[in-house]
């Protein structure tokens, strides 16, 4: 069976920057062990795989070694693969996926995804999580997903060299370290979730799914200008809209053709 593939750059305007993903259409999904063998194949962030649905088209997402709930840049990237290929013209799609309906919306500025709120909460310092670091956060918080490390200023965050054989142990998947943005940005952070194999995921959009009602309600602020600070970096627009939040980004097209399943 031959199908569609889809290479792109997501939450960047640079080819090169920000985080990569494919996008496979499908007419229906296989085994999901095969699902994981092509997602392994791929031996990027994420794989999504899409399936038309009526009007609307199911999505699920495949690390190289996991399935996961939620990921926003391969979410951008099926909009992009969407609206740009499958149907030009188009300016609005709903994904179908285990975390509910996804809309995604284009705009002059890129896409504006509309994704579900995740509330974090003060904890103390998981065992592990210092030593990981390699100093002491000024606050740590926790999710369902992950847990939330605040730190001293951005420079930190940039700077940041840390144990992933021990984020690997902790018991929650991800890891986000966060602080106080510089120059244009509202706040900056950087992800680590080697549990699921991704040592550092560039640009992490369900991570900012928690980051953003963090910083707005510290900043008194309802839209924020995001920094994700990875060797490769992207920008996202954040908003917090009732109990969800919009992440704007854009795509860039690095590469199409066909796999052989």
């Amino acid at each position: 069976m031959r199908v569609r593939i889809f290479q792109l750059d997501a939450f960047t305007t640079r080819r090169f920057a920000g985080n990569p993903a494919a996008v496979m259409l499908l007419n229906d999904y296989p085994a999901d062990a095969v699902l994981q063998t092509v997602a392994a194949e791929n031996n990027l962030p994420e794989t999504a795989f899409l399936v038309r649905q009526g009007e609307d088209y199911r999505l699920r997402w495949f690390t190289p070694t996991v399935e996961v709930p939620l990921c926003g840049h391969a979410t951008l990237a099926s909009a992009a693969v969407v609206m740009e290929r499958l149907e030009p013209g188009r300016t609005r799609v709903t994904f179908q996926s285990v975390s509910g309906p996804l809309i995604v919306r284009q705009t002059q500025g890129g896409y504006v995804m509309n994704f579900p709120m995740r509330r974090c909460q003060p904890v103390a310092a998981p065992t592990g999580l210092r030593e990981a670091l390699g100093l002491v956060p000024r606050e740590v918080l926790i999710d369902t997903s992950n847990y939330t490390a605040v730190l001293e200023s951005a420079q930190v965050v940039r700077e940041l060299d840390p144990k992933l054989d021990v984020i690997a142990r902790l018991d929650r998947s991800g890891l986000i370290v966060t602080a106080r943005g510089d120059e244009q940005y509202d706040f900056v952070s950087r992800y680590f979730a080697p549990a699921k194999g991704i040592p550092e995921d560039p640009v992490t959009g369900g991570a900012h799914c928690s980051l953003a009602p963090l910083w707005a309600a510290r900043l008194n602020k309802q839209e924020l200008r995001a920094l994700q600070a990875s060797r490769r970096s992207g920008e996202i627009i954040c908003r917090v809209v009732g109990e969800r939040v919009d992440l704007q980004g854009s795509c860039v097209f690095y590469m199409e053709g066909e796999a052989e399943l």
